[in-house]
C-alpha cells in the first residue's frame, strides 16, 4: 500500500474531540456517522499535517474545544518513503500554531518537505461558479504539492504587495518608495506564475495518460484584466507603469493575485461553470486524482487524500469507480459519509471508523 500514510493520530481538545486516538494502516479509511458527530474535524486535523490553515482555513483559536478553550494538540506518526516522523502540532490558549517534527521545533512550511495532503470538501463544489479567489486557493494547493517553495514565494509576494498597497492608499507618488517593493513582487510573482503553469502542465499530462471514469478538464490560467507579463523584468515594468492607476484604485491591479483558473469539460467542450452539479463534482474529483497520480512520480508516493462527503453528487457507478481508483493509486484516502453503506463497494479493501457524539463530545470507534 501507500508509502505515505498516518498510522497513528491523537487529538486532544480539538474541535468536538476532547480526546481521541486513531490507529490504522496504509489502506483507505472510511469514516461514517451522523451529521455533526465530528467526522470532518478528523479530516481537518489531518489537513494540518501540511502547510497552510487547513481545509477550513480556520484560525488556531477557532479549532480549540469549547467551553474549556485550553488550546489543542495533535500528534501523528507519519510514514514517508524510506522513513517515518513523529509530528506534534499544537496551539496553547488560542495562540499561534506550533509545529515539532521528531521533537524539534519547525516552521509550518517544513511539513511540505515530508508530506503531501490533498483534499476535496463540499465547500469546493461551487468552485467553478463562485469567485476567482477560491479557484486561486485550489490552484495554489495543487501547485504547492509539486513545489514546496511555492508557499514561501506566495507569502513574500503578499507581504510586499500589502506594503505597496499601503503606499497606494496613502497617495504616495515618489517612485523611490516603490522600486524595492516592486522588484520583490516581480521576482516572487514570476516564480508563482511559473510554478502554477508547470503544475497545470503536470495535471494535464496525468489526466490524459489515465484510463478513468471521470471527465478530463482542460485548464487555463487567465487574468482578471489583461494578461500577466511573461518575464520578471516585464512584470516589474508593468507594476511601475501602473502606479498612477493603482493609486486611483487604492490597490495593486496587476500580478498573480489577479489570476483565475478557467476549466472546460473536454469531452463536451463546455465551460466548467456551465456544467451540471454532478459534472462539476466529477471534474473536481478528476483533478484531485490527477494531482495524486502526478505526485507518485514527483514525490515518490501518492499523497494522503481527504475526501469529505465525497459520495455527494456522484452516482453509484462513479462512486465505485472512485473507490477502485483510490485502491489502484495505493493512497491512504480518508473519506466521510453519514452511513457505512456509502462505502459498500470498498468491502475489505478499506478500514472503517464510526464517529458518534454524546453531550457535545465526539467518540471514535474502529468497526469491521
Amino acid at each position: 500500500m501507500s508509502e505515505l500514510y498516518l498510522s497513528r493520530l491523537r487529538l486532544s481538545h480539538f474541535r468536538s474531540h476532547k480526546k481521541a486516538v486513531v490507529e490504522c494502516d496504509a489502506h483507505p479509511v472510511a469514516v461514517f456517522g451522523p451529521n455533526g458527530a465530528g467526522k470532518t474535524n478528523i479530516l481537518e486535523a489531518i489537513s494540518l499535517f501540511s502547510p497552510g490553515r487547513g481545509l477550513r482555513r480556520a484560525s488556531a483559536e477557532d479549532m480549540t474545544r469549547r467551553p474549556e478553550a485550553l488550546g489543542w494538540k495533535l500528534e501523528g506518526l507519519l510514514h514517508c518513503p524510506g522513513q517515518s516522523h513523529e509530528i506534534d502540532i499544537r496551539s496553547q490558549e488560542g495562540g499561534a500554531r506550533q509545529v515539532r517534527i521528531d521533537d524539534k521545533a519547525a516552521p509550518q512550511t517544513a511539513l511540505a518537505r515530508i508530506s503531501r495532503v490533498l483534499w476535496l470538501i463540499p465547500a469546493m463544489d461551487r468552485l467553478w461558479i463562485e469567485g476567482a479567489e477560491g479557484r486561486r486557493r485550489f490552484l495554489d494547493r495543487m501547485t504547492l504539492s509539486f513545489f514546496p517553495d511555492h508557499a514561501e514565494a506566495s507569502l513574500a509576494y503578499e507581504k510586499a504587495m500589502r506594503e505597496r498597497n499601503r503606499l497606494l492608499k496613502d497617495q504616495v507618488s515618489d517612485p523611490h518608495w516603490y522600486s524595492a517593493l516592486e522588484r520583490q513582487m516581480a521576482e516572487t510573482g514570476h516564480r508563482i506564475h511559473t510554478a502554477r503553469a508547470e503544475a497545470l502542465t503536470r495535471l494535464s499530462a496525468a489526466q490524459n495518460a489515465a484510463e478513468t471514469a471521470f471527465p478530463t478538464a482542460v485548464l487555463e490560467l487567465t487574468q482578471t484584466e489583461g494578461s500577466l507579463p511573461e518575464t520578471e523584468d516585464d512584470l516589474r515594468e508593468v507594476l511601475a507603469e501602473s502606479r498612477f492607476r493603482d493609486i486611483a484604485a487604492g490597490r495593486t491591479l496587476v500580478g498573480p493575485h489577479r489570476t483565475d483558473l478557467y476549466g472546460v469539460y473536454q469531452a463536451k467542450g463546455v465551460p466548467a461553470r456551465d456544467c451540471s452539479t454532478g459534472e462539476q463534482k466529477a471534474l473536481l474529483v478528476s483533478l484531485i486524482l490527477a494531482n495524486a497520480r502526478a505526485l507518485v512520480q514527483d514525490f515518490g508516493a501518492p499523497p494522503i487524500l481527504l475526501l469529505d462527503e465525497v459520495a455527494a453528487h456522484l452516482d453509484i457507478a462513479r462512486r465505485a469507480s472512485l473507490y477502485d481508483e483510490i485502491c489502484a493509486l495505493k493512497t491512504q484516502a480518508w473519506m466521510t459519509g453519514t452511513e457505512p453503506g456509502l462505502f459498500e463497494t470498498f468491502g475489505a479493501r478499506a478500514q472503517y471508523l464510526e464517529v458518534t457524539e454524546t453531550d457535545g463530545i465526539s467518540e471514535v470507534s474502529r468497526r469491521s
